[in-house]
């Protein structure tokens, strides 16, 4: 299915939020993942379903000054 993950469509086989943090190689801390929108808590992100054209966003913290 298409997703639109941080503004770019793209390819994914995941169901979930979580087969799609695994799926990008995504670190196990430091991300936040929202839907369209709606953040999404690390703890639900295996009862989360994604779905074609889900607008995904991906933020990344970053360490610095």
């Amino acid at each position: 299915m298409v997703v639109i993950i941080n503004n770019k469509n793209t390819e994914t086989a995941a169901s979930n939020l979580q087969e799609l943090s695994v799926e990008l190689n995504l670190p196990e801390k430091g991300v936040a993942i929202a839907i369209n929108n709606q953040m999404v808590p690390r703890a639900d992100w295996s009862k989360t379903a994604i779905q074609e054209m889900n607008d995904i966003i991906i933020i990344k913290a970053a360490c610095g000054g």
